[in-house]
This record gives structure tokens, C-alpha cells and sequence, in this order.
């Protein structure tokens, strides 16, 4: 097929862009400027309305995953506008173009994110769950939304509620790796809120999945089926670095530094479980946190 996606240089859209290149498909990467590219592109602008419309009738399939990283830097009133217009105006804008398309694709996987859930403490969360207050979990209700356009062409729109990705070469693991190395790994806050995790393997297994399953639209949760707490998390990745965890970081400390970032993505607790993924029979290979991290770090 031929899939295009927007964000094939970003931390989930690498290891994406290889597996479809693997698999025999032909990827078109969706860029804001064009440079040496070693695979086809399209040009687009979303704050200004404009992408290549002629080169998109040939799309088959959509994959976007563009957006402004909302884990870096404390959150002030630049950063949060930086957020809500990468994700919520380019996704719109996007949909607006496959509303308008003659021949639309057959299928649009728009990253989402599990804080729309926001901090629920030890509730079980499904695709059914409701959605929480504050700023993330409004922007990923008005993200989602913004998909309507190309689902009321009747393109069958699935809405890929990430987690947080486990994998050394970014995201979360990829910045506490180095100082669990160094005996410095800590505790956030209490510990006992849950963190809904996924291998990136599985990640990108579950994207394709998504993809290739026909009853699978709407909300997808991707996450692996067992959270675990922070101090879980803590006590498991210390252990396979062979360091002890340092003392906890208190709630003031990453309040003080990091602001709302803290409260909603850090110290939030989401026990959000697959069943939409799992009901639609895909496999997992890492269900526990533990074996996802003994494969995937080196400890040599």
C-alpha cells in the first residue's frame, strides 16, 4: 500500500516508517520542507492551509503522528499554545484534506494520547472511560474531535491512545536511563500512581495492527495489558541496571520546576488497559514491564 505519514522523523515515526518500509510498503513522508529525502514526500504548512493536493491520490492509507512533544520543558503559556496548535490545528486541517479528496484512503490512524483519561488514581481505564479535566486531557478530546471531517467521509478513523513508550532511544526511558545508570534513578512523588506503558515494538505492532483490522475505529487504547505503578517502574528498572533507586523526588520539588507539566503527566495516575487490542485479537509481545526492559536495554 501506500502510506503516508506526517512525524516519520519523530521518536515513534522512525521505528514506524521502517517496519512499513520492511513490510513492502511504499512510504510517503508528509514534511514541512523538503530536503535530501531518501524516501517520497509531500510537502504541507499546516498553520497556513497548504499541502501538495495533487501527489495525496494515491494514498491509501494515513498515519499522523506529527505534534510538539508535550513531555519537554515546564509548561508556560507559549509551550501550551505550541502544543494544542501542532496536534489539534494540524490534525484538522489534515482531515479537512481528506474530507475534500474524491478518492479518499481507506483507513487515518491519528495519534492520541492516554491523558484524556487525566489523573483517575486506581481506576481501571477502557475506551469507554470519560474523559478527565484539565489541559491535556481537554487538548486530546479537541485532537480527537478534530479526526470528524475525515470520518464523516466514511474513511474508518482510529484514534491511538499512546502511552508512554518504552525505549532507550527517547521518550521517557530514554531520559531516566542514564541516571538510573548512575544511581541517581528516583521515585516521582508518591510512587502509586499508574503508568500505562508500551514496548515501542509493540507500539508500532499495534499501529500496523490497527492498520490491517477492519472492526478496530475510534479510540484504540495502546498501552501494554499490565500497568504498573511509578514505584514499580522504579524498583524494576533499578534492579536491571543494578543500581539502587536514589531518594524520591517530592510532589513540591517537581511542581516547582516543571508546573502543570507535573501534576498532569507526571504525578497523574492512568491504569489504562488495551481491551479494544486485545478484543480484536492482537498479540503483545511484552505484556510485563520486566521482560520489555531486560530485552530492550543493554546491561553490558
Amino acid at each position: 500500500m501506500n502510506i503516508l505519514v506526517s512525524g516519520s522523523s519523530g521518536f515513534i515515526g522512525k521505528a514506524l516508517v521502517k517496519t512499513l518500509h520492511d513490510n513492502g510498503h511504499t512510504i510517503i513522508r508528509l514534511v514541512r520542507s523538503l530536503g535530501d529525502e531518501t524516501l517520497a514526500a509531500i510537502r504541507w504548512d499546516p498553520e497556513k492551509n497548504e499541502i501538495e493536493e495533487s501527489k495525496l491520490a494515491s494514498i491509501d492509507i494515513v498515519v499522523h503522528l506529527a505534534g510538539e512533544n508535550p513531555g519537554t520543558g515546564r509548561w508556560n503559556d507559549a509551550k501550551k499554545d505550541l502544543i494544542y496548535s501542532s496536534r489539534v490545528l494540524g490534525t484538522s486541517f489534515l482531515s479537512k484534506v481528506i474530507e475534500l479528496m474524491p478518492d479518499p484512503p481507506k483507513v487515518f490512524v491519528s495519534a492520541s494520547a492516554t491523558g484524556f483519561y487525566g489523573n483517575r488514581g486506581d481506576e481501571i481505564l477502557t475506551e469507554k472511560s470519560s474523559r478527565s479535566s484539565g489541559f491535556l486531557a481537554e487538548m486530546v478530546h479537541e485532537w480527537e474531535t478534530s479526526t470528524w471531517p475525515a470520518s464523516h467521509k466514511g474513511v474508518r478513523v482510529v484514534l491511538a491512545r499512546i502511552g508512554v513508550v518504552m525505549d532507550p532511544a527517547g521518550g521517557m526511558l530514554g531520559k531516566v536511563l542514564p541516571m538510573f545508570r548512575t544511581g541517581l534513578g528516583s521515585r516521582l512523588g508518591p510512587g502509586t500512581q499508574w503508568l500505562s506503558w508500551i514496548a515501542m515494538e509493540d507500539t508500532v505492532g499495534a499501529i500496523v495492527h490497527s492498520i490491517n483490522t477492519e472492526s478496530l475505529s475510534g479510540p484504540v487504547n495502546v498501552v501494554a495489558p499490565n500497568p504498573v505503578t511509578n514505584l514499580e517502574f522504579t524498583k524494576t528498572l533499578a534492579d536491571i541496571v543494578d543500581r539502587n533507586p536514589f531518594f524520591p523526588i517530592p510532589d513540591w520539588a517537581l511542581q516547582f520546576a516543571l508546573g502543570d507539566m507535573a501534576d498532569e503527566m507526571l504525578l497523574a495516575s492512568q491504569r489504562v488497559v488495551p481491551k479494544k487490542l486485545l478484543e480484536s485479537g492482537y498479540r503483545f509481545k511484552f505484556e510485563k514491564l520486566k521482560d520489555a526492559l531486560r530485552e530492550i536495554i543493554d546491561v553490558t
